[in-house]
């Protein structure tokens, strides 16, 4: 036990420092070329990956009307993008004040938790460059706790977490249940939280989703109701290069006898939206989620 608990912890350190030397390489190249280059490779070689298929099923799950062509194109588009989200990833400093790299399009409650009127939670999807949607929010000066998967790999998990230490000075937090009840802590004491809302939790509630059953997390509405808070629901939008649209849209959370019907009314809610967006952009999110219950 004492010799394999050795070999893993070489094995972390090799992956952690291929992984410094990555961000170290990535960080000499300028971002704009970076991107382009990441977006190209990842188009030309990500469909010979199992996933390409996974992708492609779950489009034609989604959006049947759609041509064997036209779902090609989409998801050979969204390799693209996430090539780009790579290679981006590596320069998210450098990009952060970059102000003129982003177009905020917020409705009027969105605009008053920017400016620190009203106390919100942020709900995003993986669409565009998602690790920019805080950005407006960021550069309005608001402080941010922000909750994500850990990688087992702690080193190299410790390493993706500084690349992201400008977006979330509250920090960040892996899921488990002490998360829970610091996110609970963080609410009632006036903090914002930005969650990634659109991955599968089978632990969590069956939502509908483009006319099919999906399993959904139900802690952002679970959060949102215990502290009577709105919900932001976010989007990134690529719309060239490097260059974004960031959309935040309010939607208010029910309180109710019933604490679990106004959960449930809420996730629905939350992905209602998501699916409105990604209709929008379908090249934009990512596919190859296993999101929903029948596949």
């Amino acid at each position: 036990m004492q010799r394999s608990g050795m070999l893993k912890s070489l094995w972390f350190r090799f992956e952690s420092a291929a992984l410094l030397g990555a961000i170290f390489l990535f960080r000499l190249v300028p971002v704009d070329i970076a991107s382009a280059m990441m977006g190209y490779l990842w188009r030309k070689l990500a469909p010979m990956n199992a996933r390409h298929e996974r992708a492609l099923r779950h489009l034609e799950l989604a959006m049947p009307e759609l041509s064997e062509v036209e779902r090609e194109r989409i998801v050979r588009g969204m390799w693209d993008n996430l090539g780009r989200v790579a290679a981006e990833t590596f320069h998210i400093a450098e990009l952060l004040p970059q102000d003129a790299r982003f177009e905020p399009v917020l409705d009027d409650l969105t605009r008053k938790v920017l400016s620190g009127e009203q106390q919100a939670l942020f709900v995003s999807m993986h669409s565009g460059n998602w690790e920019m949607c805080v950005q407006p929010a960021v550069r309005a000066g608001l402080d941010l706790a922000g909750v994500y998967q850990a990688l087992k790999n702690p080193f190299a998990d410790q390493a993706l977490q500084d690349m992201r230490a400008d977006l979330y000075r509250l920090g960040l937090y892996s899921k488990s249940h002490q998360t829970a009840r610091k996110l609970v802590s963080l609410i009632r004491q006036g903090g914002i939280i930005a969650i990634m809302g659109d991955l599968r939790e089978s632990r969590g509630i069956k939502v509908p989703f483009f006319g099919r059953e999906a399993y959904a997390n139900p802690v952002p509405a679970t959060l949102a109701r215990s502290g009577g808070i709105p919900i932001v629901v976010g989007r990134v939008i690529r719309t060239g290069g490097v260059s974004f649209k960031v959309e935040g849209r309010a939607i208010e959370v029910p309180v109710t006898h019933d604490r679990k019907a106004d959960i449930e009314a809420t996730t629905v809610e939350i992905h209602r939206v998501f699916e409105e967006w990604i209709r929008e952009n379908p090249e934009q999110w990512m596919w190859i989620h296993r999101k929903w219950a029948d596949a």
